[in-house]
């Protein structure tokens, strides 16, 4: 999967057939606040968005950066992947 941090629109994107995904952020001081999940009309492939998730992970690891997880659905993906709580800033809690 092949990910873009578009800095410009302050999100992460990728292509999937139906169209662009993107899952929308602000960045404060190391942190990035994951704030919502766009996706195309009609696609619901609950699968694909975890995979996602966990790639964007993968960049804040490799950047250095924790997560504040902003969106019900993000706080979900963290407590299904336990692996990913380290990402979180002390005093947040799932």
């Amino acid at each position: 999967m092949e990910i873009k941090d578009n800095t410009f629109a302050r999100q992460f994107e990728t292509i999937v057939t139906e169209g662009l995904v993107s899952v929308e952020y602000s960045f404060q001081e190391k942190k990035i606040f994951l704030t919502k999940i766009n996706t195309p009309e009609g696609f619901d492939n609950e699968e694909f968005i975890s995979i996602f998730l966990e790639n964007i992970m993968e960049i804040a690891i490799e950047r250095k950066f924790k997560i504040v997880p902003i969106l019900p659905k993000i706080v979900l993906f963290f407590k299904k992947n336990p692996i990913y709580k380290e990402l979180l800033p002390p005093g947040i809690r799932l």
